[in-house]
């Protein structure tokens, strides 16, 4: 290794998100060139003299544009908020990745104000999935996803809050994780759902992500040890989640379900009335719109034109929500979180598809408004349940010979440690 290790890393990140041919303009909607070299050359120097700060010391991070950078204003992928005042200070999750070493190399592209699955943003372009520029990354986290999956950074920091880290690392072909909520500081942060929103990597690998993950909330980073795969008892959660797989996907979820076997790992079919009964505490519009109306309040109708036009089409439709149905809402999911909880306790991990299909292209989200929301619920129908539920949850790339798809394992709340240490033990096993 050169003693400009870290540098010479850096200057290949930069160089693809300056490449005219790639999705850089894209994916990065602020580039900290000259901040990261000099973050970069400090590494360097305590590389060579053995003083890390951390494992995270000079890895490559990329942060979503709704999370305060001091001195910059915090846009949200949006148009309305590009000349806010600016943030006085940076979030904690970013304060903490720099005491780590980490080496903050830009903003990533989103969804405007996080709330959509596709990736899709009308005011900064959207950027092209790695498998198939024609295709939509996923979202909100889109150019966070794009970004690692491509090379313009290791790893890259996203938000989730119903399945917003996790789509796109399925879209793409990387790791994405949602953490157990509370687990990780979300001030600093530019809120969707104060209830649902988590914060959490996208990585190449679940040990990447686990160090992060780790380091953003507070503590030294480090890497869990597998977990098995032997004697490991997964449960396969038979509902509706499993209906209507796409050719890609379904092979590959029965492909994937075959290798776990072999390696020993224990499947049974997990079922649950819990979901349905999800199902039915939502059926008044959920907490995301409702909660992104009191967000947005300020400016909802008089900048109304300045939004883009299906977000605030989601966020309007919160005001047929009453008073009454908002809190019934969330007594019950207090409710619902205990029981599903008591549940789990029967098995290890659960595992679904991340998705139930691959990335639908744009041209095909973008059709009509009606074709958008269609492509839209599907991509969230098997991630909503683990923020509902307040559970910790992966994607984790499955091999399927074409196209991207992720199998998603989703462990008890709390359990993020041990949901690290069970997909570390799978992870290669899923690749090959």
């Amino acid at each position: 290794m050169t003693k400009a290790f870290h540098r010479e890393r850096l200057e290949v990140a930069l160089s693809r998100i300056a490449d005219p041919k790639g999705e850089g303009a894209r994916a990065c909607l602020t580039v900290y060139a000259e901040e990261a070299r000099a973050a970069a050359d400090a590494a360097d120097e305590r590389r060579r003299f053995n003083r890390e700060l951390s494992p995270l010391d000079g890895r490559i991070v990329a942060i979503k544009d709704l999370f305060d950078v001091k001195g910059e204003p915090t846009r949200a992928g949006s148009k309305i908020l590009a000349d806010s005042p600016p943030a006085t200070q940076d979030a904690p999750i970013l304060r903490r990745l720099r005491a780590a070493g980490a080496i903050i190399v830009a903003k990533n592209n989103m969804t405007e104000f996080a709330f959509s699955a596709m990736g899709i943003n009308p005011h900064h372009g959207t950027p092209g999935n790695p498998a198939d520029r024609a295709r939509v990354p996923g979202g909100s986290s889109s150019g966070a996803a794009v970004a690692v999956a491509d090379g313009m950074c290791d790893i890259a920091i996203g938000t989730d809050t119903g399945g917003s880290c996790r789509i796109p690392a399925s879209f793409c072909g990387v790791v994405g994780y949602k953490p157990t909520a509370r687990l990780v500081p979300k001030e600093g942060a530019f809120p969707l759902s104060f209830t649902l929103d988590s914060i959490g990597p996208l990585a190449t690998s679940v040990a990447d992500c686990a160090l992060t993950h780790e380091v953003m909330g507070g503590h030294d980073a480090c890497a869990p040890s597998p977990m098995g795969p032997a004697g490991l008892q997964l449960g396969i959660l038979s509902s509706s989640l499993l209906d209507d797989l796409d050719a890609t996907v379904s092979k590959a979820f029965e492909e994937t379900r075959t290798r776990l076997a072999d390696a020993g790992v224990r499947l049974s079919e997990f079922k649950t009335s819990m979901l349905a009964q999800m199902q039915a505490a939502n059926a008044k519009g959920g907490f995301s719109p409702a909660e992104a109306l009191f967000i947005h309040r300020a400016y909802f109708d008089t900048r109304k034109n300045d939004f883009d036009h299906r977000v605030w089409q989601r966020i309007a439709a919160a005001r047929s929500m009453s008073a009454s149905e908002y809190v019934h809402l969330a007594r019950e999911r207090l409710r619902l979180i205990a029981a599903l909880d008591e549940e789990m306790q029967a098995v290890d991990a659960l595992i679904l598809p991340t998705t139930p299909n691959v990335a639908p292209k744009i041209a095909e989200a973008n059709t009509s408004d009606e074709a958008f929301f269609m492509h839209n619920a599907r991509a969230l129908r098997n991630t909503a349940v683990a923020n509902f539920f307040d559970l910790c949850a992966i994607s984790l790339p499955m091999a399927t010979g074409g196209l991207p798809a992720g199998l998603q394992l989703i462990g008890r709340g709390g359990e993020d440690r041990k949901l690290f240490a069970i997909v570390r033990a799978l992870e290669a096993k899923l690749r090959c």
